[in-house]
C-alpha cells in the first residue's frame, strides 16, 4: 500500500510545481492539463490549460497535484495536517525551511529543539503546510 498526498491548487498548479522544483529540487514526472483527456473528458479555452492530475518526486516521496475541476475557482484551505520532510544535514534542513517560507508563513521559526537538530513549521505562499526536521538522533 501507498499512501501520497494530493494537493489542490485551483489555478496555481503549474505555479506550485515550479516552486517545489525550486525549494526542493522536486522532479515532476508527470503532467496533464484538461485539454489532453479524451473526448468528452476535454476541455477547451482556459480552463483546458488547467492542470488536471500532475505527479512529482520529492526525494523518495511521490505527491500529486491538480488545479480540480476546470469550474472550481475557491482556493484551498489546507488543515489537520502537514508535510513533513526529515532530513540528516542541518544547513540543507535551514536551506529547505527557508525556501519553503519565501512568500509564505512561519508557524514555528527555524531553530534547535529538545528533539532536533533544527526544526521548523512554515506554510508555503499556496497554503500548505511544512515540517522540516533534523532529528537529533543522538542520545
Amino acid at each position: 500500500m501507498v499512501v501520497q498526498p494530493y494537493l489542490y491548487f485551483h489555478g496555481r498548479c503549474d505555479e506550485a510545481l515550479a516552486f517545489y522544483e525550486q525549494a526542493l529540487g522536486a522532479e515532476v514526472t508527470f503532467k496533464m492539463r484538461h485539454k489532453d483527456a479524451p473526448g468528452e473528458y476535454s476541455v477547451e479555452g482556459d480552463a483546458g490549460e488547467r492542470i488536471m492530475h500532475a505527479s512529482f518526486k520529492v526525494g523518495q516521496t511521490t505527491l500529486m497535484a491538480t488545479d480540480g475541476m476546470p469550474t472550481e475557482t475557491t482556493p484551498p484551505a489546507y488543515s489537520g495536517f502537514s508535510i513533513s520532510v526529515s532530513l540528516d544535514n542541518v544547513a540543507k534542513g535551514e536551506k529547505i525551511f527557508n525556501a519553503l517560507a519565501e512568500g509564505g508563513q512561519v508557524r514555528f521559526p527555524w531553530q534547535s529543539t529538545f528533539w532536533a537538530k533544527g526544526f521548523g513549521m512554515v506554510a508555503d505562499k499556496f497554503g500548505v503546510p511544512w515540517m522540516v526536521n533534523v532529528e537529533n538522533k543522538e542520545p
